[in-house]
């Protein structure tokens, strides 16, 4: 009679079972389903050009007032001179290190190809040069020069990011991709490691232009028309746009 009274239990258990494994499943494909990201919309009325970095990777580039910039978030893990990047994925590890260093938002190399790599400013700094032969991470003044030709901070953001809501979250504010940068969000890593949600739709980029012991950035919001800067810890984590040298 004891064991009567509770073979109930088991198929509840079994079933409960079944329904944690599967919410488990469901939960996880939610956070991870990025191997589909889709391609970036680029300009077409405009015409690119084509740049390699020294892993070979083809990134479009384009031409707005007197600069020419990569059209594309960098995505190298080797410095111009062919020094490699560290990647650093342990949180403890980003937030104490010193040189320059690198990562895949949320480390999942499956954001690579579309999104680009977040590095560090130490990386940014680096003399072995972040960037391809004859091209340089901009200055605040060259990024200064760049939200000046498109009308100012106030409207700049509208006029660099992706048009459209293939990568940006609604409204995508006065989102026109006139200038074919072809802004995307990749959000970024803080100096304790730490990943800022993705789904915000942020987009954050590093000057090398220092402020005090911080380096300034510029920032485009998807519900936003401007391009912000602010100064921020040299252990974030944010996007890298090249941009050619003078000739």
């Amino acid at each position: 009679m004891k064991n009567k009274n509770k073979t109930w239990i088991y198929p509840i258990m079994i079933m409960g079972f079944v329904f944690i494994l599967t919410y488990a499943c469901k939960k996880d494909d939610t956070n991870n389903n990025t191997s589909n990201i889709a391609d970036l919309v680029f300009n077409e009325s405009l015409v690119y050009g084509t740049i390699k970095d020294y892993d070979n990777n083809v990134y479009k580039t384009i031409k707005i007032g007197t600069q020419t910039w990569m059209a594309e978030n960098l995505r190298t893990t080797h410095y111009a001179n062919g020094k490699a990047i560290p990647e650093v994925i342990i949180n403890e590890s980003w937030a104490t290190i010193k040189t320059g260093a690198y990562s895949n938002y949320n480390n999942d190399i499956n954001y690579f190809t579309k999104l680009g790599n977040l590095y560090n400013f130490y990386a940014v700094f680096d003399t072995s040069k972040l960037c391809p032969i004859g091209w340089h991470v901009p200055t605040d003044i060259e990024w200064s020069t760049l939200s000046s030709y498109l009308g100012g901070d106030s409207i700049a953001g509208g006029k660099l990011k992706e048009a459209g809501l293939t990568h940006w979250n609604s409204p995508n504010t006065n989102a026109t991709n006139l200038s074919g940068f072809t802004a995307v969000p990749n959000s970024f890593r803080d100096f304790t490691g730490a990943f800022f949600s993705l789904h915000n739709n942020y987009g954050y980029w590093w000057s090398s232009s220092k402020s005090g012991s911080n380096a300034y950035y510029r920032s485009i919001l998807y519900d936003e028309s401007k391009m912000g800067k602010q100064s921020e810890n040299l252990n974030d984590g944010f996007s890298v746009r090249c941009l050619r040298d003078s000739i």
